[in-house]
């Protein structure tokens, strides 16, 4: 049986979220990830103009390019900050500065960033509810900006994956990890969204999953983890300009060992 990953209480009295800067997210220094193509706003000003239409019954959103929306799990606050669980939350920070995009707006439970990437518009969300309360946060965003279920992409930490390995799947379930089942359980129990699952390995026999999943990366663990953000998001980039099954195919194909040991 899987130990779950998502283990904290909502109720944590640790609910404060702690924005430390995108650089410093894992005490050292980021290696820069050049920008696919200039990034701007995107054409979502329709959320601008909801309140004003919403009186003359108007949908200022009809027939507007929906956003993609990429959420990357983890929890709140600085004594959380760098851990095995909160990695979604750390490929989110890579995606966010390599693409220009401040997330730093509170919404529905989430800190979230809107832009684009090339010309495509994206969200990218942080929530801020606990892990085992992530879905509470999602659905929201989800249901608020008509968001379709084929453009949600959910990042998070895996135990069954070999640590610094990428997997990448259109649907699924959540594998017991509480993230993911409480998001399946406020989608209305779909699963047919996307999941980028980020390997962070298995505790050693001594360890238990608790202690583990809430444990910092080693320093060479942070160093091999720079690569894995940038594999991850040249994946997000071939997603929204070329298709899900592209990205698939480039993530779920072992990348050359020079990579990974340079």
């Amino acid at each position: 049986m899987r130990l779950f990953s998502g283990v904290l209480d909502s109720s944590s009295a640790f609910a404060s979220a702690v924005l430390g800067s995108v650089s410093d997210r894992l005490g050292f220094s980021r290696v820069f990830f050049g920008r696919a193509s200039p990034s701007s706003m995107p054409a979502l000003a329709c959320e601008a103009a909801a309140s004003s239409s919403a009186a003359a019954g108007a949908d200022p959103c009809a027939g507007a390019q929906k956003p993609w929306l990429f959420v990357g799990l983890g929890n709140p606050g600085r004594m959380y900050k760098g851990t095995r669980h909160n990695v979604g939350f750390e490929m989110i920070d890579a995606i966010a500065e390599a693409e220009g995009i401040s997330v730093s707006s509170k919404q529905f439970k989430a800190i979230v960033g809107k832009g684009l990437i090339g010309d495509v518009p994206v969200m990218l969300a942080k929530p801020q509810t606990f892990m085992n309360a992530s879905g509470e946060s999602v659905g929201q965003l989800v249901s608020y900006f008509k968001i379709p279920l084929n453009q949600l992409v959910v990042i998070y930490d895996d135990l069954d994956l070999p640590f610094a390995k990428l997997r990448l799947l259109p649907k699924g379930g959540h594998g017991g990890h509480n993230g993911m089942r409480s998001i399946i359980d406020h989608l209305k129990q779909s699963r047919n969204f996307a999941r980028l699952r980020i390997g962070i390995g298995r505790p050693p026999e001594e360890q238990g999953a608790i202690s583990f999943v809430l444990q910092s990366f080693t320093v060479q663990e942070k160093e091999e983890l720079e690569v894995v953000f940038q594999r991850g998001l040249q994946a997000v980039r071939i997603m929204v300009q070329e298709g899900f099954n592209k990205s698939a195919q480039f993530v779920n194909t072992p990348p050359p060992a020079e990579m990974l040991n340079r």
